[in-house]
């Protein structure tokens, strides 16, 4: 989308990690213009004025006016920025030359409007499973976001990229059947497993067998046994 935005910039004839550190120091930050078949400049501008741009309701979809000074004026977008991880400040930018007159590729946020029947007739739910598509339009057409009404929507049924209303001059990039929002039923939840109590014949079958039981009372009678026959062969001795 076409801003009347200007940023104003500056060449950097130096380059390097210091030379960065000097251009942060004095309230600016590095960047790189390029783009429309021409050389890449390497220039300085204001940090708050690019993070202005980028956090607008347009985004990185906003196209606005670079003015380097005593140098080109052009309509540029920003492309691609680097990050502090820490300080969450802005430390370097890279800008696109835009031919306004030429088609261009671009991703755009896509919202859903309304309240399925689904939800409010069958106690469903909606899941949003797509929220940008990419389409193909002229710098100057480009929208800065898509609606879906998916308050017809049924369980089962879905809203896909080919639903999406686009301008006569726009192409659709992404795959048209790229689900966008959908209509589920909610999940039932399993029911809790109760443990039946053990029966008679478990608790039988559970029990130790007699067999061991009368294996061990074998075992203990044993040893007296053999005392009887020890006392027996002593008498027939005597």
């Amino acid at each position: 989308m076409k801003r009347e935005i200007t940023v104003a910039a500056e060449v950097r004839t130096a380059r390097g990690k210091n030379e960065a550190r000097r251009t942060r120091r004095a309230g600016q930050i590095p960047a790189v213009l390029y783009g429309a078949y021409k050389d890449a400049v390497s220039i300085s501008v204001n940090p708050r004025e690019i993070l202005r741009i980028v956090r607008s309701s347009t985004g990185y979809n906003t196209i606005f006016n670079l003015a380097i000074e005593g140098g080109e004026t052009a309509p540029v977008m920003v492309v691609d920025q680097q990050v502090d991880p820490l300080k969450g400040t802005l430390l370097h930018a890279d800008l696109k030359r835009i031919d306004l007159t030429k088609r261009i590729r671009i991703t755009v946020p896509v919202f859903t409007v309304g309240e399925p029947a689904g939800v409010k007739l069958q106690g469903g739910l909606l899941e949003v499973i797509t929220r940008a598509i990419e389409i193909e339009c002229l710098p100057d057409e480009i929208p800065e976001s898509f609606s879906v009404d998916v308050s017809e929507l049924m369980i089962g049924q879905s809203k896909r990229a080919s639903d999406v209303a686009l301008a006569a001059s726009m192409k659709l990039v992404s795959a048209a059947e790229t689900v966008i929002a959908h209509a589920v039923a909610l999940r039932a939840e399993a029911e809790p497993v109760v443990e039946a109590a053990p029966t008679a014949e478990a608790a039988v079958e559970g029990a130790e067998p007699e067999v061991i039981k009368k294996g061990k009372k074998e075992e203990e009678a044993a040893p007296a046994e053999k005392e009887k026959e020890k006392e027996k062969e002593k008498g027939k001795k005597k």
